[in-house]
């Protein structure tokens, strides 16, 4: 049984069809990549999985369980978190604050707060800045902070909507050895990334698309290596 997996997905926006029969997989334990340009569908599919948005057509099952139209907040009780694009943090809000909301659906107060101080030594910039309002932190480290308030939920799926976007070059070393790090401890990673490189280099597999649809899958390394891909995202 595949932990996660779409089947023949389809989503519109306003009439206009965005994703168009996607089909994937993703195992427990697995980091899987989703590269493509702007507008390819990428972010309405993870959207899609997330319950943000509801599929017009097609499956979505979560450990062999339909979850196709159900309501974000129920499947972060399930076990799936995003981080989205943009990062969406609350502003006027403190960093400890921020990552308290994240783990709005706990009741455990010993291992929320056992989590927060993992999350300091994951982040330490974060731990420096913890009465601080979000809003003033760096892109960077409001990145950082989307990232530590999703892991507050505790998921077992964790989604990432273009970690990278924006940040400079070290930056985002920085944000994909975390990526790493947290999928080595067992949490399960389905990553949109625009830089294709990195992100193929840090995923076990990666889905190509383009116009809604999948056009290329397979071991992550084989698709570094692939012609097309190397021509058309990887700038060979």
């Amino acid at each position: 049984m595949n932990f996660l997996e779409t089947r023949g997905l389809e989503v519109a926006y306003g009439g206009i069809r965005a994703v168009k029969g996607v089909d994937l997989t993703v195992q427990s334990g697995e980091l899987v990549c989703l590269i493509g340009a702007n507008g390819a569908g990428k972010t309405t599919t993870l959207k899609s999985l997330c319950g943000m948005l509801a599929p017009n057509q097609g499956e979505i099952l979560y450990e062999g369980k339909s979850i196709a139209g159900k309501p974000s907040y129920e499947l972060v009780r399930r076990g799936i978190s995003l981080v989205p694009e943009g990062r969406g943090i609350f502003g006027r809000l403190t960093v400890e604050e921020n990552l308290k909301i994240g783990a709005y659906v706990r009741h455990d107060r010993a291992g929320i707060d056992a989590d927060m101080q993992r999350l300091y030594g994951l982040f330490p910039r974060l731990s420096e800045r913890r009465v601080q309002q979000a809003g003033t932190l760096s892109g960077g480290e409001q990145q950082m902070l989307a990232i530590g308030r999703a892991l507050m939920s505790r998921p077992r799926l964790l989604l990432l909507d273009e970690p990278s976007m924006g940040l400079a070059p070290m930056l985002v070393q920085k944000i994909f050895e975390t990526i790493r790090r947290i999928a080595e401890e067992g949490v399960t990673l389905l990553l949109v990334e625009q830089n294709a490189k990195l992100a193929l280099e840090v995923s076990h597999r990666g889905y190509v698309m383009e116009s809604g649809k999948i056009i290329l899958a397979g071991p992550a390394r084989e698709l570094l290596g692939n012609p097309k891909v190397q021509q058309a995202y990887l700038g060979g």
